[in-house]
């Protein structure tokens, strides 16, 4: 990524958000406020009711979001769409639909089950349903801290992404060495399932905490199993060293999460805004530093979800990337302006209006 010349603008690669979701947003209607909450179970259980309040539909509200994304330069996504026995497969499908709105857009939907998998009987049958409705992978969620049942949730998961040939994408906030303990069973489970680079791990807040006497232990493994980390540097929540993540081979990429939505009041869906606050909250300082936070919101998540125009981006001479007006990628990520055009096949695709 070289900087720009004299007179021109800089051109990158498409910018790619690894990690969000679209359906639980807010995002183009009045303002909403949020209810307290201290504990990962009282968020749930401020966006189940929320989710049933909206008068707008997911597609509407989706759609919003992902304008105003691909709008800031995001050519690709990966949506964690919420599945339950009383959703059914509504929110995938009204996602979906959003997406095919936005060809400039590449979209693919985890079918996750936010509000419980062994713990609300009917989901795992309405996550395989999902996977025919327009989810294109398989989710899940805190195996052993919200379920209780660490190895009844990954043979679910996993023997779901078995049976239709998907890959996974797993939340998990647990911390401690219990957090650790968890993401080395997904490991496992992904080199015996032959599965390397085809898992991904959100959150994974026990890979931040440095203190951890088996965290080394864990990255290696986590490298040797080609597992992806999904961070999104958000609010009080951990980050990850991203220097040791290097050292291990751990790869590594960035999402929004929420958007303005019941969990909370910020993101833009801007990758250029989480870029710039995964460099802040990481330190960084020098250039290099300021050029592999976008890296990881931009390539990195190209090369995990496979947009080859991303991933391998051929250059400013290529058709797809954007443009900004920066001198260089350091101060384009500092300083977070707009996308002057979002190419795709050599055509400005920015939504109208």
């Amino acid at each position: 990524m070289n900087p720009a010349t004299p007179g021109s603008p800089l051109r990158t690669p498409g910018l790619v958000d690894a990690h969000i979701h679209p359906d639980k947003s807010a995002w183009g209607g009045p303002w909403m406020s949020r209810r307290p909450a201290t504990t990962l179970v009282d968020l749930i259980d401020n966006d189940r009711a929320t989710q049933f309040a909206y008068t707008r539909s997911v597609e509407e509200r989706a759609f919003a979001l992902l304008s105003n994304a691909l709008t800031n330069g995001t050519l690709a996504m990966r949506a964690h769409v919420d599945v339950s026995s009383e959703l059914g497969t509504a929110n995938v499908e009204g996602v979906r639909a959003a997406a095919e709105r936005l060809p400039g857009l590449d979209v693919q939907i985890v079918a996750f089950p936010q509000f419980g998998l062994l713990t609300n009987p009917g989901t795992l049958e309405v996550m395989a349903a999902a996977l025919d409705s327009g989810a294109d992978l398989v989710g899940g969620i805190d195996p052993g801290g919200l379920e209780g049942d660490l190895h009844g949730h990954l043979d679910a998961v996993f023997g779901l992404a078995d049976r239709a040939g998907r890959d996974i994408d797993i939340h998990l906030h647990d911390g401690g060495e219990d957090g650790l303990a968890q993401i080395r069973e997904i490991a496992r489970r992904t080199v015996v399932g032959g599965r390397q680079g085809r898992v991904t791990i959100g959150h994974a807040f026990a890979l931040c905490d440095g203190s951890l006497p088996s965290l080394d232990e864990t990255l290696d493994i986590v490298a040797d199993a080609g597992i992806w980390i999904a961070t999104c540097a958000l609010g009080p929540d951990p980050v990850p060293d991203i220097d040791r993540f290097e050292q291990h081979g751990v790869h590594l990429v960035a999402g929004s999460d929420g958007v303005r939505d019941s969990w909370s009041p910020f993101g833009t869906g801007s990758m250029v805004d989480r870029a710039h606050l995964l460099a802040y909250r990481t330190g960084a300082i020098t250039d290099a530093e300021l050029e592999r936070a976008f890296r990881i919101a931009s390539t990195a998540g190209g090369e995990m979800l496979g947009i080859d125009d991303i991933a391998n981006w051929a250059g400013p001479e290529s058709g797809s990337g954007l443009e900004f007006e920066a001198e260089n990628i350091a101060q384009l990520v500092t300083d977070r302006p707009a996308p002057t055009r979002v190419l795709r096949d050599g055509r400005d695709v920015r939504p109208a209006g």
